[in-house]
């Protein structure tokens, strides 16, 4: 049997689209064939997402929305199948951090953090679940980090969302499985993003970061192959599962030379 990574007539929604992460997904699925909804909060940086997907030659759609509102989450959704009469993969990327003793953090902080990562995620599993249900066919990628599975202090909310979606995720693939849909995970370590930067620049953090990396940072398109492989028939054996893209970076610590 020949492995399929190809995702030849697929059509693939990128939460957080429009750079980082969201947009290295979202060209990469191109590159292997799909047609791409990008969605987000900022419509200058989805419209060159949008363009990079349809220099490969492929469909793009960008539709500026706020995934922790539900309405704009059913919005998305339905504009999409309206275009595309279909939507075969869903890739929950939109994610926010705000760092900060846990003593300070607001009810405004929280409330922010855990609607975009957590409720977004939820929400949007929901809605694009209800036509993959019908088809009985999917795949879901939820874009965690390795936060959801060991703390770091200073950022509560943040692991607190990423923990949800951890579990999230492992709840929805075993109610889901009879349906024939997918539902995994990718926990990325530190990728050298527009989040991550100010921390790796940090002249306290960035060392102190540097010295816990068994190999180096990762860049966004260590991301991608990843979240090719889920997306595509290679992994159609797969669900529940979160597949780190971190360098060892969660395996523990080499401690000192």
């Amino acid at each position: 049997m020949s492995l399929d990574f190809s995702l030849n007539g697929k059509v693939a929604i990128v939460t957080g689209g429009g750079k980082g992460i969201g947009r290295g997904i979202a060209v990469a699925y191109a590159r292997c064939g799909a047609d791409v909804v990008v969605c987000g909060r900022h419509p200058e940086t989805l419209e060159d997402a949008q363009r990079q997907v349809q220099a490969l030659g492929r469909k793009a759609v960008a539709i500026p929305a706020d995934v922790g509102k539900v309405a704009d989450i059913k919005r998305v959704v339905a504009q999409t199948l309206d275009v595309f009469g279909v939507i075969d993969i869903l890739v929950n990327n939109a994610g926010v951090n705000r760092t900060g003793p846990t003593l300070e953090v607001t009810e405004e902080t929280w409330e922010w953090i855990l609607n975009t990562n957590l409720k977004g995620t939820f929400f949007f599993c929901q809605e694009v679940g209800r036509h993959m249900v019908e088809r009985r066919k999917g795949k879901i990628i939820n874009i965690g980090s390795i936060m959801g599975d060991w703390g770091l202090g200073f950022n509560v909310p943040y692991c607190s969302s990423k923990g949800g979606m951890n579990l999230l995720t492992k709840a929805l693939a075993l109610e889901w499985a009879p349906f024939g849909i997918h539902v995994n995970e990718i926990g990325p370590g530190y990728i050298r993003t527009d989040q991550v930067n100010w921390s790796l620049q940090d002249p306290q953090l960035g060392p102190r970061i540097h010295a816990k990396m068994p190999m180096r940072v990762g860049e966004v398109e260590d991301v991608e192959g990843a979240a090719v492989f889920l997306a595509s028939d290679a992994s159609n054996y797969i669900s529940g599962r979160t597949l780190y893209v971190d360098g060892a970076q969660a395996v523990g610590w080499m401690g000192p030379e």
